[in-house]
């Protein structure tokens, strides 16, 4: 029978780690918000998990949309285009907007993705992120709220996935090579 942790070479984040990290996030997310118009915005698929926590884990009023935005296709680099295949449901005007997102790599999705954003009458934007991996980083752009800096692994789990899977991992792990050099 298989068993999708047998294709993970080690565990880098704890589900311990990451649940205390995310409640400091909320924490600190409902203070700086504490008197705006908050709209989080999760980057679908992958930050659905740190989306369902977080907004647990801040303790005043917010409204929550979803976008789909993709720039990988099946592989493990971007493309460096970007193309949004489910824009929001909501008018943005008057909104504190907060983008949620599982990593901030390359920069290239979220550089876009608020310059798009930008344009829509929003009263301020800003980046929350689960991981940062700045080594990869080529637009220029740091997530506001962070929980952890990554090295240059490929990591799965919490919502992150190679080919789709692994997103149910409640950690996050390298994924060993031969997985995704096949």
């Amino acid at each position: 029978m298989y068993n999708m942790e047998d294709d993970i070479e080690r565990i880098l984040i704890s589900e311990k780690d990451i649940k205390k990290a995310v409640k400091k996030m909320g924490k600190a997310i409902s203070k700086d918000y504490a008197d705006k118009n908050l709209m989080l915005v999760a980057v679908l698929k992958g930050s659905v998990m740190i989306m369902a926590d977080l907004m647990r884990a801040i303790t005043i009023p917010v409204n929550i949309d979803f976008m789909s935005v993709s720039s990988y296709g099946g592989g493990t680099k971007t493309s460096g285009v970007v193309k949004i295949i489910k824009d929001l449901d909501h008018d943005l005007s008057g909104k504190d907007v907060l983008i949620v997102e599982d990593i901030l790599d390359s920069g290239l999705t979220l550089s876009y993705l608020t310059n798009v954003l930008r344009q829509r009458n929003v009263s301020s934007i800003r980046i929350a992120t689960l991981l940062d991996k700045p080594e990869r980083r080529i637009a220029d752009i740091t997530p506001d709220y962070c929980c952890f800096t990554v090295p240059d692994e490929f990591v799965v789990g919490y919502g992150l996935d190679y080919d789709q899977k692994y997103r149910n991992l409640p950690y996050v792990g390298i994924l060993k090579p031969e997985v995704y050099t096949k």
